[in-house]
């Protein structure tokens, strides 16, 4: 498939003093020649979410582009090799202290199959169609997220509208850091359902504080408005954002190369493509919930018993650090050791490997 395109991008500081959200191409670089648009929202001790996400970010971007020219087809290979570069960046930049810094990730590449998307954490990727005239503006895809809470709406234990108000929101289950036994894993996505007009959209969590699917939709597919304008409206949704927040809005304009796919205006299906999951995260056998309930409790009671231990009886959770996320200091495992946990926030982490929803054996769950 050839694409035509128009390529934006927005970044913003929101309440905070640093910017530790990074992306490829850098802010007002990106244009219609671009095939390839990551977005990394870094976290990390003393300041470092900034070198993880711009390490991260250059790295992946760096290998692919070294490899890779828009018109072939992107293999995971190549996106696998990529990735394991960036996380052997991560270690080389890695000082040793407790607190580990650490990035989410979100990828996307146009090329002659489709489209490649893959992600790690909570920073989202939509595909959005706007409005035709046998059907409504939609979703064709969306990431989801490695988050607790969308964890618990998966098996039932809360609803998604409960899920935005959850006391433990910010707390993800996977993120890129450096020097971890088990390196959480990309989940990746094959897209062929592109027809002109439809945008991507990837962005930072931070763009999503007071802004649902719906309002993304409503803006990104608003007719007779210009994708300036559009992207001025996303402006105006996270003006009062407290939190860093990125963004890349991609508009194809043409496709050509696959006239059963570039024709298929009115296709009603939510996504023609291939998904790669990694082997921990397979779906399962359907179990009754109650397990999770009581599994649930165990955890917790072990993790506030665990924090209590490590913090000296006072309670590390309660303190905010850096990107308001809140961490329980845990003890930090050499390499060679195996168990760990990640998390998302300015603290130690280790990379969960267990299946979702992953709660870590030392510790409590991670937030941000």
């Amino acid at each position: 498939m050839k694409f035509k395109i128009k390529a934006y991008n927005l970044q913003e500081l929101g309440q905070r003093t640093n910017q530790e959200d990074s992306l490829f191409p850098a802010l007002g670089k990106s244009t219609s020649d671009d095939r390839l648009f990551v977005l990394c929202d870094g976290m990390g001790g003393h300041e470092k979410g900034e070198v993880a996400s711009a390490t991260v970010c250059e790295t992946l971007s760096r290998v692919i582009l070294s490899a890779w020219h828009p018109g072939e087809v992107l293999s995971d290979e190549l996106f696998l090799q990529a990735l394991s570069a960036a996380y052997d960046a991560l270690d080389a930049k890695d000082n040793g202290e407790e607190r580990k810094m650490g990035t989410t990730l979100t990828f996307l590449c146009l090329h002659a199959s489709g489209a490649t998307v893959a992600h790690i954490g909570d920073s989202r990727i939509y595909q959005l169609r706007p409005a035709s005239k046998n059907t409504s503006a939609r979703i064709v895809f969306r990431t989801q997220d490695h988050s607790l809470v969308n964890d618990l709406v998966k098996i039932g234990e809360i609803t998604e509208e409960e899920a935005k108000h959850h006391p433990q929101k910010n707390v993800i289950t996977r993120a890129m850091q450096p020097c971890q036994e088990h390196r959480a894993k990309a989940d990746i996505a094959h897209l062929t359902d592109i027809l002109p007009g439809d945008y991507f959209y990837m962005c930072s969590d931070g763009m999503l504080e007071e802004a649902s699917d719906e309002n993304i939709l409503n803006i990104i597919t608003k007719p007779n408005a210009t994708d300036e304008q559009k992207l001025e409206m996303l402006r105006n949704v996270t003006e009062e954002n407290k939190d860093n927040h990125t963004a890349h809005l991609i508009h194809i304009d043409k496709v050509e190369g696959d006239a059963s796919i570039a024709s298929n205006e009115e296709s009603h299906s939510p996504v023609k493509g291939t998904w790669i999951t990694p082997e921990f995260n397979k779906p399962k056998k359907k179990r009754k919930v109650w397990p999770w309930i009581v599994g649930i409790a165990i955890i917790a009671v072990i993790a506030a018993a665990a924090s209590f231990f490590m913090c000296g009886g006072k309670n590390c959770a309660s303190e905010l650090v850096g990107d308001s996320i809140k961490l329980a200091p845990a003890k930090v495992r050499p390499i060679e050791q195996k168990k760990g946990y990640a998390k998302k926030g300015h603290g130690t982490a280790t990379s969960c490997y267990k299946s979702a929803p992953r709660y870590c054996s030392e510790g409590q769950p991670p937030e941000r």
